[in-house]
């Protein structure tokens, strides 16, 4: 097989047996420290669970031209328990306005808040496992977890699981299944495969009530939020 065929198989998407998985309202910011979930053989039968992308990161050589600087799995990679499976996957952070050509290293792994501030950015993949009827979720758990695993500036509400507002504009969207937004007063709603959000700091939760997970690719840009 030639090496181009090796990348294009690399780059597709890899389709794994959902594990029932549970997961009531939830937040696209939660996870459980899972350093690279291992799916299924590729066409195994069922909905699909995992996502395995390729991160391609591109930058300059000493003499400036422009070349792939990284090509592989992400680097970073949560989950968590406590929101029944809930995934992210991290692809890049800034924290302040970007230089290029930029200085080597790996903004994902040096990263300490989830979240990014003022000018920052946030970018990565989340999977929100189906809810299973009936399932109430701890958010003094999920608080907890949060804290521990995946830090930031989410503002999780104890009285309102999944509920959460970041002084950010999200980009966010749907790459399979289905999924709920939540806002104030109960306004929700329905996205599928292909549809976009763009979230102006809003008091939000996201509520998986299908069958598969959803994954959804989201951009945080951190924000100034008016008194």
């Amino acid at each position: 097989m030639s090496e181009r065929e090796n990348n294009k198989d690399r780059r597709r998407f890899l389709i794994a047996a959902g594990t029932g998985a549970v997961g009531a309202t939830v937040a696209a910011g939660c996870g459980q420290a899972a350093e690279q979930s291992s799916p299924e053989e590729p066409g195994a039968e069922g909905p699909a669970a995992a996502l395995e992308p390729t991160r391609v990161v591109t930058g300059h050589d000493e003499q400036g031209k422009s070349v792939f600087e990284m090509q592989g799995p992400p680097s970073r990679a949560v989950s968590f328990d406590s929101a029944g499976g809930v995934e992210l996957v991290e692809l890049w952070a800034t924290d302040e306005t970007p230089e290029v050509p930029r200085e080597n290293g790996d903004p994902v792994l040096e990263m300490a808040s989830f979240t990014p501030g003022l000018n920052g950015s946030r970018f990565r993949l989340v999977k929100f496992p189906p809810a299973t009827e009936g399932a109430e979720l701890d958010a003094q758990a999920v608080l907890q977890e949060v804290e521990e695993k995946a830090p930031g500036e989410w503002n999780f509400e104890e009285d309102a699981p999944g509920m959460h507002t970041t002084d950010t504009v999200d980009y966010g969207v749907v790459i399979s299944g289905e999924i709920s937004l939540v806002l104030d007063d109960g306004a929700a709603l329905s996205l599928k495969q292909g549809d976009c959000v763009v979230q102006n700091g809003t008091r939000h939760a996201w509520n998986n009530t299908g069958s598969e997970p959803c994954w959804m690719a989201f951009v945080m840009i951190g924000a100034q939020r008016r008194s």
